[in-house]
């Protein structure tokens, strides 16, 4: 099977283009800098040749509110027009867990309006929503950093990581397309600013984590139940422990 990773270089993307390959299938790993471009268009027509299953795991070059939506709408509705073009009969999509619930969120809100233009296009689709990633617990760290202290959110969160979600999205290109939402999470649920503190004394930093049922997340408030699923999720497998143990230190 000829299958097209959009963000075939980034974290998931790289991940899931390996696991196919090992199963045999014929496998483009598309993005800028490999020729293909859904913004500009720029070898698109061409990499979909044949291709039976488009899989979007790009990610927007920019979290600013109208520069992330512009992404997400430009680069899916020409990654759509090009699929129909060409006779695709599969549509992958990588989405978030809580992106409905969050409308402050202006990146949240740019992938709410990627899923429309899925479910809108017309070629059978499957929508994988995930929880946070575990790779992101540094980045979520040091956004609620002034000075010593850390200021996170009291919202639950249920942290998957990046191996288990690739094995999720390599698994939704083989199978049928579900014509609807796949949620994926992790197999463990704690507060957001107690799966961080546990994560910075893992890797020895002193910064103190203060819980704030008020702290933003990234611009939007969170409750308890914005960002994880209740929704009968697929679970992976990999507890913190495990991941933390195998993790790339930067």
């Amino acid at each position: 099977m000829k299958i097209i990773i959009i963000g075939g270089t980034g974290l998931i993307g790289s991940k899931t283009a390996e696991r196919l390959r090992k199963q045999g299938h014929e496998v483009i790993a598309a993005a800028p800098n490999t020729g293909v471009n859904t913004i500009t268009g720029e070898g698109l027509a061409e990499a979909l040749k044949a291709a039976e299953v488009v899989m979007d795991l790009a990610n927007s070059p920019s979290f600013e509110d109208k520069a992330v939506l512009e992404f997400f709408q430009v680069s899916g509705r020409n990654l759509m027009a090009a699929a129909r073009q060409a006779g695709v009969k599969h549509h992958v999509a990588l989405s978030i867990v809580g992106a409905d619930r969050l409308p402050d969120s202006g990146y949240l809100r740019a992938k709410v309006a990627q899923e429309k233009i899925v479910r809108e296009s017309g070629i059978p689709y499957t929508i994988l929503r995930s929880t946070q990633f575990l790779e992101f617990l540094g980045g979520i760290a040091q956004a609620g950093t002034v000075g010593d202290t850390t200021r996170l959110s009291t919202g639950n969160l249920q942290p998957i990581a990046s191996d288990d979600v690739a094995d999720f999205v390599a698994e939704a290109a083989l199978a049928a397309p579900a014509n609807g939402i796949i949620e994926i999470a992790g197999p463990e649920r704690a507060r957001l600013c107690d799966f961080v503190a546990r994560y910075l004394k893992a890797i020895g930093d002193s910064r103190a984590v203060v819980a704030d049922p008020e702290a933003q997340y990234f611009g939007t408030r969170l409750e308890d139940g914005s960002l994880v699923s209740d929704d009968k999720p697929r679970l992976g497998r990999i507890e913190f422990d495990r991941w933390f143990a195998t993790a790339p230190r930067k």
